[in-house]
């Protein structure tokens, strides 16, 4: 595990997002969270490896099988930043933006943003 806390923020990033892809979510907190990070969104604070899988959750609910897409990703010294889009087919995401504070190979802060576009409510 040392070799994890000596990870760039590119590195660290480019794992969480390549196991995001993949659906594993429990592989990912493990290699690239803080066990005590803080996650705010529009829906409030989460801490910790139990507030992410809530928020995977309830993503995973919102766009079931979508399809993810990575627009724009900027690393900086410890900072990070993602655009991103999402769709179902019945539920579009077009302005997912995510920011990341990375320290020791972890991410200790991130912030997530995106808007629901439902084409059928009633499929929801």
């Amino acid at each position: 595990m040392d070799e994890l806390a000596n990870r760039t923020a590119q590195q660290v990033l480019d794992d969480h997002l390549s196991l995001a892809q993949a659906r594993q979510i429990n592989e990912d907190l493990e290699r690239n969270y803080a066990e005590d990070c803080v996650v705010l969104t529009m829906r409030g604070q989460y801490r910790g490896h139990a507030g992410l899988r809530e928020l995977a959750d309830l993503l995973g609910k919102e766009v079931r099988d979508a399809e993810y897409k990575y627009v724009l990703k900027l690393v900086e010294d410890r900072f990070g930043y993602l655009e991103w889009t999402a769709d179902d087919g019945n539920v579009a995401i077009h302005d997912g933006a995510d920011s990341y504070v990375i320290e020791n190979g972890k991410i200790v802060m991130q912030t997530i943003h995106y808007t629901l576009n439902v084409r059928d409510p009633a499929r929801m």
